[in-house]
């Protein structure tokens, strides 16, 4: 893992080499013309073995041929010669390399061995490489851009930091970027990350003084131990972090032997471990950039609770639909506001929130500007938040003055409002380079469209909260694992009447079931529980009791026997067969364990029984958790309400449900790498009654 102070002196550097450098290659020209345009303060020396002019100025045949010590190197020379330059950098004191070359890991066996081979060498010299295979980077902030692809002017110093697994992507994120009005701090393509890693990056980035939000495009997350760590640093640090994450497929090699593993795919987990960490997750590169430059211009904005003044009926409709769908509220203006509005707007005027100011603007421009004015009167105390629409022609019209009035008089107004007061267009569309100047010189951001504002609004609101939750007076001390010694010889599977005594012995309350060898002790033990009983085999070969009958409900005392002999007759190795008295009513959970290869330990909780298969609701979480989170998690479910009395059912006692499933995850953890999964299923919850109906344990 690369540290803050290396990556500080990779990003930061006073001199490049171009090494490789050629007027044959758009991708040396194109890093060549960057350097030269924005970064003003770096010398930069191209390098060819052969050519005594390249771009326009001398060509040293060397790094060492310099005569002094550079504090960057750019390597774009063929793959068979990376290896002797990265050396001859080492030698000559230049202890940090881009590498743009690719064939690398990316190109099978021979590249993976030279990706080692860099690997090793840069571990034994000291050196920090991003790459290969990167285009390199763009530090806004200080003033470098050693980058392999065209730059458009301008280049906007900004509040977001943004981490690209992707070269191609890059270009397209900075001139979205760019055309959106969302300025950067620092702009990273990490390559192959055979050293330099996405992960380390957002390390730096939480540390960075320039940089108040953190966007990120992942292919993988390849340290999953040291992403939980930045994230949870970054979630400390008050820096949200926005990631695109592709691949939304599951895990196909996983083997379902209980449903936990089957229910957590990669994407599965991934959700759950960005939720838990407070890593907002979005969909597209469009609601990346929007989330980040929102959340980036208005850090501290905090709530849920918006007025709106828009120009538009429709764009009223649609940003109440919006709103709904991220949960935000849309309170009714106070009285005196509804008075105010009255009275000011043409009659023909419905004053509500949102607000429609009417089609009338067209007549009276300064109609909007008023209404708002109008709407802040009352809105301390009220509302967290004034969304107010605003739009620019798309051809700049030849006076400006208009339009910097309009903007000055907005600006003014903020300034007086005592709450945020955010700007946004109805539809998604670049903003014209006259007004990304205007907004620039102002330091306004501008959200872009309905859709991705009230989304990037939703993000903000929730992200806030977790950090709240994180932060709070009730979060209490980090949840910590129990050491539970696995039982002697564990391995393989175990079915339930192996699971139940380690269960009991670590205080987990499991309802009361004999196992019985013969008809006669079933009969006895049927009888003396005095009402009807479940009766279920004992099998090390079978996992799933009910998929070759091996189940029976509700049987009478009276045909225990009979019943013993039905159920030995279904398997070839019985070991016995469980009896225990049976259990109606209440809500049937799943609690699962399930070990991760790259996260660890995850629990599930989901609606147990036969909805597990049916429905698939279920929500996880990274272990170690505590009880407030397992109460979170029993609210995200959409079975939720069963568990607070829906449809007649008994509320459970939450607070008493939540330490019996922490205990669970607990346990589960503490029984270390041995325990690959630990499913309970059902976990009957009736009220206060709460005991295990089944489990099933997997060892590695």
């Amino acid at each position: 893992m690369s540290s803050p102070q290396d990556l500080s002196a990779l990003f930061n550097p006073r001199s490049v080499a171009l090494v490789g450098a050629t007027d044959n290659s758009q991708w040396s020209v194109y890093t060549h013309a960057n350097l030269r345009r924005y970064s003003p303060g770096v010398t930069v020396f191209v390098v060819h073995p052969r050519h005594k002019t390249v771009h326009g100025q001398p060509a040293c045949k060397s790094l060492s041929a310099i005569g002094e010590r550079v504090d960057l190197a750019y390597v774009m020379v063929p793959t068979s010669s990376v290896m002797d330059v990265v050396e001859e950098a080492a030698d000559a004191g230049t202890t940090n390399l881009v590498i743009l070359t690719a064939g690398f890991a990316e190109a099978g066996p021979e590249g993976a061995a030279l990706t080692q081979q860099l690997e090793q060498l840069a571990r034994d010299r000291g050196l920090t490489v991003l790459g290969p295979n990167g285009n390199g980077f763009i530090n806004v902030a200080g003033g470098v851009a050693p980058y392999g692809l065209p730059i458009a002017p301008p280049l906007t110093k900004g509040p977001v930091g943004i981490v690209l697994q992707s070269g191609g992507l890059a270009a397209a994120v900075l001139g979205g970027a760019q055309a959106r009005g969302v300025g950067l701090s620092l702009m990273v393509s990490t390559g192959n990350e055979a050293l330099v890693s996405a992960t380390d990056i957002m390390g730096y980035l939480v540390d960075d003084g320039s940089t108040r939000v953190i966007a990120a495009f992942l292919e993988s997350v390849r340290h999953p131990d040291e992403f939980r760590h930045v994230a949870d640093r970054a979630l400390e640090a008050g820096k949200p972090i926005v990631a695109l994450k592709v691949g939304r497929s599951e895990q196909g090699a996983r083997t379902a032997l209980a449903h936990t593993g089957a229910l957590a795919g990669d994407d599965r987990i991934i959700d759950a471990a960005f939720r838990q960490l407070g890593v907002i997750r979005v969909d597209s590169l469009e609601e990346m950039l929007a989330t980040a430059g929102y959340l980036g211009y208005h850090p501290d904005l905090k709530g849920r609770r918006i007025a709106a003044v828009t120009p538009s009926g429709g764009a009223c409709d649609l940003l109440a639909d919006r709103a709904a769908s991220e949960e935000l509220e849309l309170p009714e203006f106070p009285p005196p506001t509804l008075e105010a509005l009255t009275e000011f707007l043409p009659p023909f005027s419905n004053p509500r929130n949102p607000l429609d100011v009417t089609g009338y603007v067209v007549v009276d421009p300064r109609l909007s500007l008023e209404a708002l004015r109008i709407v802040a009167r009352e809105v301390e105390g009220n509302y967290d938040m004034i969304l107010y629409s605003t739009s620019f022609p798309r051809v700049a019209p030849k006076d400006l003055k208009p339009i910097e009035d309009r903007l000055d008089a907005l600006e003014q107004a903020r300034k007086q409002i005592p709450v945020p007061v955010l700007l946004q267009t109805s539809v998604v569309s670049d903003l014209p380079a006259y007004a990304q100047d205007m907004f620039a010189k102002r330091g306004m951001y501008l959200l872009n469209g309905i859709e991705l504002g009230t989304r990037a609004i939703g993000h903000g609101a929730r992200w806030q909260e977790r950090r709240a939750r994180r932060a709070g007076p009730g979060a209490g001390p980090r949840p910590t694992a129990r050491r539970v010694a696995p039982p002697a010889g564990a391995s393989g599977v175990w079915p339930e009447h192996r699971v139940r005594a380690l269960l009991e012995a670590n205080d987990i309350p499991v309802a009361p079931a004999r196992l019985v060898t013969s008809p006669d002790e079933a009969a006895e033990i049927a009888s003396s529980y005095g009402q009807p009983v479940a009766m279920k085999i004992a099998s090390g070969r079978v996992t799933h009791k009910s998929d070759v009958g091996g189940v029976r409900l509700g049987v009478d005392p009276a045909d225990a026997a009979a019943t013993y002999l039905e159920l030995a007759a279904a398997v070839d190795d019985l070991e016995g067969v469980l009896v225990g008295p049976m259990r109606n009513g209440g809500v049937e959970l799943l609690v699962g364990v399930v070990t991760d290869p790259g996260w660890g330990k995850l629990v599930s909780v989901g609606l147990g029984g036969i909805w597990v298969e049916v429905l698939g609701d279920v929500t996880m979480r990274l272990l170690p958790v505590g009880e407030a989170d397992v109460a979170e998690m029993l609210d995200e479910l959409k079975g939720s309400r069963l568990l607070h009395g829906a449809r007649g059912t008994k509320p459970a006692d939450i607070p008493r449900l939540s330490s019996v499933i922490a205990e669970v995850a607990r346990v589960a953890e503490g029984l270390g790498p041995s325990l690959d999964t630990l499913e309970i299923n059902p976990l009957r919850v009736d009220g206060d009654e709460i005991e295990v109906l089944d489990a099933l344990a997997i060892w590695t």
